[in-house]
């Protein structure tokens, strides 16, 4: 048996500019981390000559072309797992389409898995190109890179995605003390329901014409971000930069706030918040505000019917927590 364990991750500033019909036009870059919140998969070998996967609902089939679930069925074509009889389970930590990039942990840790499974080495850089050769290439899904990468590289991260495809994954260097001030000021909660990303992003996508200046502001704060961390100094900053990355992301799409989010988002800056955005493609999900410590309490108040999710930082990306060959 093989388990793999793949982070969850929540970006910052940038996230939209990783789409293709972007960064192929000059190039694109976000700053994100991942978090202790993860998608497990346990591959095994079964017995009956069968396939059996287990995720929000249990498929067996024969042949790897009866797979429904998309991200599995191209996995084991691609890692080429397609005769054997396995039997393959996945636990997340948090439901899907909340933000949190889980689909795209779930598939790099599925083909971090099934590689074990055939007892191959993938490195970091790989395991994303492959998972973003699955959703975008092959399955023709309308979303970016950062996910792929946030989950197979982990860790507090500025990411570029260059006009000739190719991606950089690098971390944002700062002190200890720095790095813990920051995750300190980040506070998660919990909008309630999920969605479907796909919707939002296609919009973005057939947008990017008419908000390419946008997303270019966009991009452009993530040098500022990264540089303010390096520094380790007046983190206050950052708030102001996720502040100015919600007010542009928000014109991006008609999905990605509703006249409820506008409402919690006016009441954590009135309780002190300096900042945030919601998570993911936007609409529902997770929500990121950043507050200095002694206002937490209050924002917390003014927020009190959303769920208060704490995280804290990643610095693991994609790996094999089992095996047993």
């Amino acid at each position: 048996m093989v388990i793999s364990r793949a982070p969850f991750r929540v970006s910052f500033v940038g996230g939209g500019t990783d789409l293709p019909s972007f960064y192929e036009r000059s190039y694109g870059m976000v700053a994100s981390t991942t978090v202790n919140k993860y998608m497990h998969i346990a591959v095994s070998e079964g017995f009956e000559p069968h396939m059996r996967l287990s995720y929000s609902r249990t498929e067996i089939v024969e042949n790897v072309d009866e797979i429904k679930h998309p991200l599995i069925r191209e996995a084991l074509k691609l890692t080429e797992l397609t005769d054997r009889r396995l039997h393959i389970y996945s636990m997340g930590d948090v439901p899907a389409g909340t933000g949190l990039g889980s689909s795209s942990a779930f598939l790099v840790g599925l083909l971090k898995a099934l590689w074990a499974h055939r007892g191959v080495y993938v490195s970091a850089a790989r395991l994303a190109e492959q998972a973003c050769h699955i959703e975008i290439d092959v399955l023709g899904e309308p979303i970016g890179k950062q996910d792929q990468y946030a989950a197979a590289f982990g860790g507090l991260r500025w990411i570029r995605f260059n006009a000739d495809d190719t991606v950089e994954a690098e971390p944002i260097v700062c002190t200890r003390e720095t790095l813990l001030s920051f995750q300190e000021h980040c506070m998660l909660f919990y909008l309630g329901s999920s969605r479907s990303a796909s919707e939002v992003l296609a919009e973005q996508q057939a947008n990017v014409d008419e908000n390419y200046e946008v997303m270019s502001q966009m991009r452009d704060l993530v040098p500022d971000f990264v540089r303010i961390l390096q520094r380790g100094t007046n983190l206050a900053e950052l708030g102001e930069l996720l502040h100015q990355n919600w007010m542009l992301k928000r014109q991006l799409a008609s999905g990605i706030t509703n006249e409820g989010i506008d409402g919690y988002y006016a009441d954590a800056r009135s309780a002190g918040a300096l900042g945030g955005k919601v998570l993911g493609a936007g609409g529902t999900g997770f929500f990121l505000v950043f507050c200095e410590l002694h206002l937490q309490a209050r924002v917390r108040e003014a927020l009190g019917d959303l769920r208060y999710f704490p995280v804290a930082f990643e610095r693991e990306g994609a790996r094999i927590i089992y095996y047993e060959p």
